[in-house]
């Protein structure tokens, strides 16, 4: 089974950025729409961002103008840049497919937004 792991989160003070990496075992562009995800300390996941295969994307409503999504099929990768960061911001971000996850959800990558 193909398998999606993340990386590139941190600590960063608010306006501060990261880019954050998902990595496929497996060709990434066999997946229709990859999507970003975070769930923050007690609530539930969320859909951050997805891409299409013809690279059409979506944002949900409070990341947009600072958050962006982009793949690169040759690396087997998606990337999700993340600018302006917010404390809102903070949480675990995960990558999988959209609309219903394909691959078992991996350890995620956590994202802190302090001063």
């Amino acid at each position: 089974q193909v398998q999606l792991v993340e990386s590139g989160g941190g600590l960063v003070q608010p306006g501060g950025s990261l880019r954050l990496s998902c990595v496929s075992s497996g060709s990434i562009s066999s997946f229709y729409v990859v999507g970003w995800y975070r769930q923050a300390p007690g609530k539930q996941r969320e859909l951050v961002a997805s891409i299409g295969r013809g690279d059409n994307t979506n944002y949900r409503d409070s990341v947009k103008g600072r958050f962006t999504i982009s793949r690169d099929n040759a690396k087997n990768t998606v990337y999700l840049q993340l600018n302006m960061l917010k404390p809102e911001d903070t949480a675990v971000y995960y990558c999988n497919t959209f609309p219903l996850p394909q691959t078992n959800w991996g350890q995620g990558t956590q994202v802190t937004v302090s001063s």
